[in-house]
């Protein structure tokens, strides 16, 4: 997709990195480069606005399940091994949680 004018970014690559704009999950300064062709191009920024109100329903009608606390409890303290360079256990964290 392209409006058909020039950009300093072009549409396919913002289009390709939509959602890690979207997630912000890029540099600030790409997020100030695609925040400036968002403002300079209407199809892109339409593009934009769709996708933000999809993630946003996905989030509403999905974003509500709860974590068992006892996985939570499982995945918590072998991020904390990690995190603290211990040795983890080599069973699979979610293979407990199914059983229950």
């Amino acid at each position: 997709m392209s409006c058909g004018e020039p950009h300093e970014t072009d549409c396919s690559e913002v289009l390709d990195h939509l959602y890690e704009f979207l997630d912000s999950e890029m540099p600030d300064v790409d997020r100030d480069k695609f925040q400036h062709h968002f403002e300079e191009c209407s199809p892109c920024l339409e593009k934009y606005g769709l996708e933000q109100a999809v993630k946003k329903l996905v989030k509403r009608c999905c974003g509500h399940d709860d974590v068992p606390a006892d996985l939570r409890a499982k995945v918590m303290g072998r991020l904390e091994l990690i995190r603290s360079g211990q040795t983890v256990p080599e069973h699979d964290v979610t293979a407990t949680a199914q059983e229950n």
